[in-house]
């Protein structure tokens, strides 16, 4: 790496470290990209250079936010047991890790504003649904998942699935995320082996 492509990185590092504080703190609409850029210690134009918007940052928070997660979920990928074990720890653990990630990084100030939380929201399901995608490719290749199944119709079940959180009360969320996953694995008629 040049002396060039260090500078880039360390100012991108700042910008999204900067945003990261910044909208853990205050939200979306309370902050300014002037804002992110004087705590940054960088220009504006440099944050529309290297981001595009305001909007994508909070792109690049939620992949700070769930870089622990999308580890883990590779480790399990990688590890012993059979896929459907695999397949349910790992959605557990993006249900449970990310809740607790936000938690670290979200302020109760942040967590009212409905903008910051709903792009938010949708970034970190896009990631997961990276995480689960892989899960779904390798589900094929052993003949676990039925292939006739079109990826399509699988992310759009998912997708469905992560929309709970904004049409389940925060209290009954732990819950009904049980019994999706419940859902997704074993279907309406399937039963768990336990």
């Amino acid at each position: 790496m040049n002396n060039y492509e260090k500078r880039t990185l360390k100012k991108k590092t700042a910008i999204i470290q900067a945003a990261l504080s910044l909208f853990g703190k205050q939200g979306f609409s309370d902050v300014s990209i002037k804002d992110i850029a004087s705590l940054a210690d960088v220009s504006q134009v440099s944050i529309y250079n290297y981001f595009g918007s305001k909007e994508a940052l909070v792109g690049e928070c939620a992949r700070i936010i769930m870089q622990d997660t999308i580890t883990l979920a590779e480790e399990i990928l990688a590890s012993e047991g059979t896929f459907t074990q695999k397949l349910e720890r790992a959605l557990q653990l993006c249900n449970a890790e990310i809740n607790l990630s936000l938690s670290k990084f979200i302020s109760q100030e942040a967590s009212k504003d409905t903008q910051f939380i709903t792009l938010l929201v949708n970034n970190i399901n896009a990631l997961k649904n990276e995480i689960y995608m892989k899960y779904i490719a390798i589900g094929k290749q052993e003949k676990i998942i039925d292939s006739r199944l079109s990826d399509q119709s699988i992310q759009l079940f998912i997708e469905a699935i992560n929309g709970l959180g904004f049409t389940v009360p925060e209290e009954e969320l732990e819950e009904k995320q049980a019994e999706i996953l419940q859902l997704f694995l074993y279907g309406l008629i399937g039963k768990c082996n336990e």
